[in-house]
């Protein structure tokens, strides 16, 4: 069965070792035969979350920025695949601020159902990314039907390009072809 992948990469920095990682997700999926689309959130302009709790009654947010689209894709994926740097043990702040404004999905009729999370650090204790796992796990709680399905850190990982030759890009690539198999 083909799936509706969808993989945003937070990083801001151009050929980031995070996005290496969705790259090579993207590539198993492609592969698998799913309908893939990567986007980026370098270059977007993306405001902070209010509070204002507007997007329960208008079914999107009031902010008119360029979330309102990435919010509909979102909704619509049937895998979503996040890829984020960890800063001082946690995901990226445009992560944070992205899933905050993400919250007119939380009493909608969403699709996705399987999310992962690609993470890469200059630490690389395999605890390194506990953090952006338990906030991304917290983002997914408030989504009955959706579950945290699979995650790769990469650590040891600082400078553009040092990841390649990585194992964790194996990892990525595997998760990635691995959407073959049917939902559970």
């Amino acid at each position: 069965m083909v799936k509706k992948v969808l993989v945003i990469s937070t990083s801001l920095r151009p050929r980031s070792n995070s996005e290496a990682l969705a790259d090579e997700f993207v590539r198993g999926a492609v592969e698998a035969g799913h309908e893939v689309e990567k986007l980026s959130l370098r270059g977007k302009e993306i405001a902070f979350c209010r509070g204002c709790m507007a997007c329960h009654s208008l079914r999107t947010c009031a902010i008119k920025d360029d979330m309102i689209p990435i919010i509909q894709k979102m909704h619509d994926a049937d895998i979503i695949a996040f890829a984020t740097p960890i800063y001082y043990y946690e995901m990226c702040g445009q992560m944070k601020t992205m899933l905050d404004r993400a919250n007119a999905l939380y009493d909608s009729d969403y699709h996705f159902r399987d999310i992962y999370l690609f993470t890469a650090a200059a630490e690389d204790e395999p605890d390194v990314p506990q953090r952006a796992i338990e906030g991304l796990g917290g983002w997914i709680a408030c989504f009955p039907k959706a579950r945290l399905a699979g995650q790769v850190f990469a650590g040891g990982v600082n400078d553009m390009g040092d990841i390649e030759g990585h194992h964790a890009l194996a990892k990525a690539y595997e998760m990635g072809k691995a959407l073959s198999m049917p939902f559970e």
